[in-house]
């Protein structure tokens, strides 16, 4: 069975409440009766009642942007796993690039969140991806095989099944560069082949690596047309309605 695309908007810290439903309700129509692909919304964490009540019955999935590790406690600013699921939430994004360098999220916090996330049964994205000079110096391989190695520590492959993985380049990241299709699909299959190392061939198989890092309308086709690339994780182009319909129907 061929592993089924996931495109994913993550809208950073953008957008009211109210431009929050105005793009779902202009969205959904675009993107009604489209089976192919699942498609999923990452809003900031204010917006989440919104975009899940707004999108409730359709074939968008809500998810959140980060969460902490703890199931509750005295972290301020933070986001249990147990809030996002009592207001309908089922996914997460998990070790972003941007969590990792403005907010010093490690491997090992990343590999924590994920054992917490796979524990509640949200389905978890973990993002990796190499810096600019990491990829000039040739580094791009170690660095993927480290992030990768640290986020699935202590991950059986029984519990692996929900696991997504987002290959972002961080120098293709709102920069307007985006990594070829080729250059895509040989991190995506260094990925695979950890994941293969870690646990198992059959769980490497099934698993689905999206790509993030300047997806837009006009490069979505020769992205996700690679057999190797599993779906889409997007910025910028998932702000706009009929951009990011685009791309989900790409």
């Amino acid at each position: 069975m061929p592993r089924k695309k996931l495109i994913a908007a993550n809208w950073k810290m953008f957008k009211t409440p109210a431009e929050a439903k105005a793009f779902v309700d202009a969205f959904l129509p675009l993107v009604a009766g489209h089976t192919r692909d699942e498609v999923a919304l990452f809003p900031s964490p204010v917006l989440l009642p919104t975009v899940i009540a707004a999108a409730k019955g359709s074939i968008v999935a809500v998810g959140a942007q980060n969460i902490h590790f703890a199931e509750e406690g005295a972290y301020t600013g933070e986001t249990s796993v147990g809030q996002l699921i009592a207001i309908g939430g089922t996914h997460t994004l998990i070790g972003h690039s941007e969590r990792r360098q403005y907010f010093a999220e490690t491997d090992e916090i990343v590999n924590k969140k994920l054992h917490t996330a796979l524990k509640h049964n949200i389905i978890p994205i973990v993002c990796v991806g190499e810096v600019l000079a990491e990829r000039e110096s040739g580094k791009t391989e170690s660095v993927i095989k480290t992030q990768i190695t640290g986020a699935l520590a202590g991950i059986t492959a029984e519990a692996a099944a929900p696991i997504v993985i987002a290959y972002e380049p961080v120098w293709a990241i709102g920069t307007g560069k985006t990594a070829t299709p080729q250059i895509a699909v040989d991190a995506h299959k260094i990925i695979r082949a950890e994941v293969a190392r870690l646990l198992g061939a059959a769980v490497a198989a099934n698993i689905r690596i999206l790509y993030g890092g300047s997806v837009k309308p006009d490069n979505a086709t020769s992205l996700l047309g690679e057999e190797e690339i599993d779906g889409a994780l997007v910025g910028g182009a998932s702000l706009k309605p009929e951009s990011f319909a685009a791309i989900a129907k790409y």
